[in-house]
């Protein structure tokens, strides 16, 4: 099988770049992704998601190695398997992150990456609920709504934001990028889940150039010297190679991208040697720079029955789900999300630095029935996220077998100054939901408990039961430095024909869920691959001090 473009990988940033490669009928593009079809209706039902991701069927099931930091627990680190890849499966979650974030790869040799540069392209992917404007687009494949908050208690919460301390924001993609916010998630007018594979790839699949093949597990990039001139895999218990004309575009994700890089021949060149893989090009940056959002549990029980526990009840749900199927609202149809604060641990902190992922629900919710059993407590979650980590991991080879998961080491909370930043945090939340009138709602402190409040004591708790958000990064990092995996243009260093698009390109981790910025990354990667010139920089605040 020959194309001009292979795409390896059909996740989030595949799916788009078969959807922008293809749309010229003289590029033949190959799309191939190891996972099945995404046409469960679970992967449609926006709270499906809390099946999904636990379902085996959908996920590679990947764990870390014994985490140093963690007592060497190992951390459950599920990616999705199927079309669409990990935004079949997530939170629907969407963000783009700070604009400091982006101007800060820029500053680290990433010419082209600036805020600026980036926000045309999260402009055009998106079709926005609030129309156009100077900080969005209406016309996009990605569709954004707002969460449906009228059973998730926003109102209480968003009211405490100003008497604990803290703004709110209209808009955290706008002028004020902190704050107490209404979430917003990628889900259609039909209300179904906008994967990319929905969004984008659903729509490409007529065009006579495209072919995706599904359930074929790549093996290994084929070098010839010093080019990437294809793929072998491994479909229907066979082994084949396909032929890349022009380039070979790795967009596994952070785990698996260097992976295949390794198994391929780039990367450390000792760590090869060990598996018995020659070096092609000895990168040793490759599966470095691993960076995550860690997640600390913060829960807290309701002084009222008023969660979402109520919306479990069994003739309740399986009315949620009818009338999601039949008309795309309902309970069912959006998030559980009671508001997004945006925040900073600090005051002079230059951006924020911390999540709060505020659920009026407990993780473990069942469905109930009426007269049967004993009913779960009513509980709330305020789990602290940390956006800007100081620790980072790295990803190597298990084996050279490309069937066996990478091992993945987080290695997360290995600084000091993430206890530092997670303590701060929960003493933030703490302060929140002891301030009125989201105190109302607030029963006792179940974890960490509030009499838990010793530094060491907390860093304890920390070790223990600290978890991920699934926003894993940086694996093959761009930047203009000859040591750094790819180029600013996501070409591979030392090996021509080869590209990454995914978010192990980031250098750093945005302050946020990364979905949309791995999406970004694939719009802009479209125009480098073709050779056309990027969109217009933006920067709306120039634009209105100009006004002014």
């Amino acid at each position: 099988m020959k194309a001009d473009y292979i795409i390896v990988g059909a996740g989030s940033a595949g799916c788009v770049l078969a959807n922008r490669l293809s749309a010229d009928p003289k590029n033949r593009v190959l799309l191939v992704e190891a996972g099945g079809k995404d046409n469960h209706w679970l992967l449609r039902m926006p709270l499906g998601f809390m099946r999904a991701y636990k379902t085996p069927h959908f996920l590679w099931h990947y764990e870390t190695e014994p985490e140093p930091s963690l007592n060497n627990r190992r951390i459950a680190i599920p990616r999705g398997r199927v079309l669409g890849g990990s935004s079949s499966i997530n939170g629907l979650f969407f963000m783009r992150g700070h604009s400091l974030d982006f101007d800060t790869w820029r500053q680290m040799g990433c010419e082209g990456w600036g805020h600026a540069d980036v926000l045309p392209y999260f402009k055009k992917m998106e079709r926005s609920w609030r129309g156009a404007g100077p900080y969005h687009g209406d016309s996009g494949p990605l569709p954004v709504v707002p969460v449906d908050t009228s059973r998730l208690l926003h109102e209480p919460l968003m009211q405490t934001a100003e008497a604990a301390g803290f703004g709110t924001t209209e808009d955290l993609h706008g002028e004020v990028e902190e704050g107490f916010a209404r979430g917003e998630l990628t889900i259609d007018e039909k209300g179904r889940r906008a994967s990319t594979s929905r969004a984008y790839l659903t729509p490409a699949l007529a065009r006579p150039n495209l072919t995706v093949v599904t359930g074929a597990l790549t093996r290994r990039v084929v070098i010839e010297n010093g080019r990437a001139t294809g793929i072998e895999v491994h479909r229907d218990g066979k082994t084949e190679q396909y032929h890349a004309e022009k380039e070979v575009i790795l967009c596994g994700g952070s785990y698996n991208s260097p992976q295949l890089l390794m198994l391929s021949g780039i990367g450390p060149g000792d760590h090869l040697r060990e598996h018995g893989i020659e070096p092609v090009a000895d990168r040793p940056m490759v599966g470095r720079n691993l960076q995550e959002h860690p997640r600390v549990p913060v829960h807290f029980a309701m002084s009222k029955p008023a969660s979402f526990l109520n919306e479990l009840r069994f003739d309740k749900v399986a009315l949620s789900v009818i009338r999601w199927a039949l008309t795309g609202r309902g309970a069912f149809a959006t998030q559980v999300n009671s508001a997004n604060p945006i925040l900073k641990s600090q005051p002079d902190l230059a951006q924020p630095d911390l999540q709060i992922w505020a659920n009026p629900i407990r993780m473990d919710a069942k469905i109930w029935f009426p007269g049967f059993g004993e009913r779960q407590e009513h509980r709330m979650t305020a789990d602290v996220i940390l956006l800007h980590p100081r620790s980072a991991g790295w990803v190597r080879l298990r084996s050279a077998d490309p069937g066996d998961s990478p091992a993945v080491t987080l290695n997360i909370f290995s600084e000091p100054e993430d206890f530092e930043t997670a303590r701060r945090g929960i003493e933030i939340v703490r302060r929140i939901y002891s301030t009125p009138p989201q105190s109302e709602f607030t029963g006792r402190e179940i974890v960490p408990g509030a009499e838990l409040d010793d530094p060491s004591a907390l860093d304890t708790y920390i070790r223990e039961n600290a978890m991920v958000t699934q926003h894993p990064v940086g694996t093959c990092a761009m930047g203009a430095s000859p040591d750094t995996v790819c180029d600013p243009q996501l070409r591979v260093r030392g090996v021509a024909g080869l590209r990454v698009v995914d978010a192990s390109v980031m250098p750093t981790v945005p302050g946020a869920n990364t979905n949309g910025p791995t999406i970004m990354i694939a719009e802009k990667a479209a125009d480098l691959i073709l050779g056309r010139p990027s969109l217009p920089a933006e920067d709306p605040r120039t634009l209105k001090e100009a006004a002014a």
